[in-house]
């Protein structure tokens, strides 16, 4: 038996569909998604919940000629299926398939890339005011979570948008998440709307009622205007310029395509509140949202991860992950330091805070998604006597640069950031991979910039951090400590002193972090083609080990640096500029990072064999530098 959603490739397709249908639709919809995101992986709780959504604006839009701005695209999976990409599903966040996220340069669908919250709005009205401008009759919608409304660029744009009062929709998809439950006075007003649907059926009746007697109208909406206060205490959305809709039920496809027509027809700008349940549709999802907000690939039926056999046999060659590490590394050291205190934006299961969180909940802070404040808020407790740790991912504490700048560094303030997802994330693709976040932070004076390669190198960088003086960023990679690292005998150290793990005569392989464990097994693959080479841990890419840097320069041989970062601005930049300032032969120095470029979705180790830094890659480029070597000095 066919199904509807096979003969939907676009959203003229969808449009055939009659409205009592749609209703099946969605029901064939939530089967193909969970079916697909579980041999992938991806977003299912967020797609899932605005499943329904997804499918009531395309059956009203005309997109691409009206324009859908989705606030973080993973709730948006449904929009791709509609759009003509449904067969290219089994290829989500694969090498070279469909990205996690909206994308313009996959379809004209699409508006922007959206893989950060808080855009949205900005977003849309921006394109709202160029339509006008070209005198233009598309309609604008931005889709908006309501945790993205803990991003103060979300207040900004509601602020502007409020007094430019532009044709335009945001619809505020409410399920009360984020990734993790959401937090704050934002939070709590939501619900308190929710609570009091009244005053908006009131509203409706008595406007209808209005169209029969015009001169009433001006009298009746200050009585209205009035009249909500008793409703919607403080209504913040109709006080900033918006009319104000719902809430609505967000699983009523019918009903939504209703609401969405008329409140479309209106031509203001307008705010439609619409009530979802992430993971709608599949109980285990529904049951732990946060848990399955992003998944790996899974049993339908149970929601059990389910592993490959290249990562069953990869487990068998690691340890704990990073963000483990740290978290029991700072859970530790507060148990002993009253005066330490952990704050994040909305991430404390991402970042491994949740038990800091319940063994020290009042020296814990979710601050939602705010970067900006996360960073400010922390360098004022830091003012206080407190010593802050904010753990945030590395791609979204690029958001907060001033912050780190003026209220932070400038401050002469210790605050401490564990700099997660350091590096190539995978799946999540170009706006997740945390490759920038040495070349912002090494711009910074007297900035610490640490990369600790295993569990006791982040406990004790831990430490170091926590009484230094200045701004203190920990990076560690998206991962698992490697096993390798077991057999080595851990040593004290101070800020910027290295390690030289594997003494040879012919190179110098300088490591940073997550390569390290990459210039020991090229290593060990050099030694079969008759090199030496010696591997340096060099644990900081600020301030550099400079006693170490001149030992290497010394022996008049190569020098590699090896960094899961983009080339300009990172570690080996660092490292090259310290040789040219020294005069002590910067010529010799390769340098072995990643491309200056965005890079896409896809396996992690396929991807750093790509761009050059996989063991056997290091060990080819060695080899021909080697060689280049020797031809230029007439030895080959």
């Amino acid at each position: 038996m066919s199904k509807w959603i096979d003969k939907i490739n676009s959203p003229e397709d969808l449009k055939r569909v009659s409205l009592a249908q749609l209703p099946k639709v969605a029901e064939e919809y939530r089967e193909h998604l969970i079916d697909c995101v579980s041999k992938t992986g991806g977003h299912l709780g967020a797609s899932l919940g605005a499943l329904d959504l997804n499918i009531a604006l395309h059956y009203v839009l005309n997109s691409p000629q009206d324009k859908i701005c989705w606030d973080v695209g993973h709730q948006a999976y449904v929009h791709k299926m509609i759009t003509g990409r449904k067969d290219r599903m089994p290829t989500l966040r694969q090498g070279n398939g469909l990205s996690g996220f909206p994308s313009p340069f996959e379809s004209p669908h699409d508006s922007f890339i959206v893989g950060h919250a808080g855009t949205a709005i900005s977003q849309a009205l921006g394109l709202a005011c160029a339509r006008d401008f070209k005198k233009g009759k598309e309609r604008v919608v931005a889709v908006v979570g309501d945790g993205a409304l803990t991003a103060g660029l979300s207040f900004e744009a509601l602020n502007n948008a409020g007094q430019l009062k532009k044709d335009m929709l945001i619809i505020l998809n409410d399920n009360e998440m984020s990734i993790s439950k959401n937090v704050g006075a934002i939070s709590k007003y939501l619900n308190k709307v929710l609570t009091n649907p009244l005053y908006n059926r009131i509203r409706a009746d008595v406007e209808k009622q209005l169209e029969k007697f015009p001169r009433l109208r001006r009298l009746a909406n200050f009585s209205l205007e009035s009249m909500k206060h008793l409703f919607v205490p403080g209504i913040i959305f109709e006080e900033l310029g918006f009319r104000y809709f719902g809430p609505v039920d967000g699983h009523d496809i019918v009903g939504l395509v209703g609401t969405l027509n008329k409140v479309l027809s209106l031509h203001e700008c307008c705010l439609l509140h619409v009530i979802t349940k992430k993971g709608k549709g599949c109980d285990w999802a529904e049951k732990d949202a946060e848990k399955l907000h992003g998944v790996t690939p899974f049993n339908v039926r149970t929601g059990e991860k389910i592993k490959s056999p290249v990562e069953l046999e990869k487990e068998k060659e690691e340890g704990i992950l990073y963000t483990d590490a740290f978290a029991n590394a700072l859970l530790h050291l507060a148990e002993k330091d009253p005066r330490i205190v952990a704050v994040t934006a909305a991430m404390p299961s991402g970042t491994g805070l949740l038990k800091f969180q319940e063994k020290f909940p009042e020296r814990f802070f979710d601050v939602g998604i705010a970067e900006q404040h996360a960073v400010t808020f922390a360098g004022a407790l830091a003012t206080g006597g407190m010593k802050p740790v904010c753990a945030i991912y590395s791609t979204f504490l690029q958001r907060a640069y001033d912050q780190l700048i003026h209220d932070v560094a400038l401050q002469r303030q210790n605050v401490v950031f564990g700099i997660d997802r350091a590096g190539i994330v995978g799946a999540d693709g170009a706006t997740h991979n945390g490759v920038f976040d040495i070349g912002y932070l090494g711009s910074i004076p007297h900035a610490v910039i640490g990369a600790p390669k295993d569990e006791y190198e982040m406990e004790h960088m831990l430490k170091l951090a926590l009484n230094c003086p200045n701004l203190f960023a920990l990076r560690y990679p998206r991962g698992h400590i490697p096993k390798m690292y077991s057999s080595l005998s851990p040593q004290p150290f101070d800020i910027g002193e290295g390690e030289i793990l594997k003494d040879g005569q012919d190179v110098t392989l300088l490591a940073l972090g997550s390569t390290v464990e990459i210039a020991l097994k090229a290593h060990e693959l050099l030694k079969h083609e008759g090199v030496d080479a010696q591997v340096i841990n060099m644990r900081f890419a600020s301030p550099l080990d400079e006693r170490m840097l001149c030992t290497a320069a010394s022996k008049r041989r190569l020098i590699f640096t090896l960094e899961e970062h983009v080339l300009s601005g990172g570690f080996g930049s660092r490292v090259l500029e310290w040789y040219e300032q020294h005069d002590l032969s910067p010529e010799r120095v390769r340098r072995l990072a990643l491309p200056d470029e965005f890079i896409e979705h896809g396996l992690r180790e396929t991807l750093l064999d790509r761009c050059g830094l996989s063991p056997e890659k290091v060990t080819q480029r060695v080899l021909s530098e080697i060689r280049m070597k020797d031809i230029a000095s007439g030895t080959l």
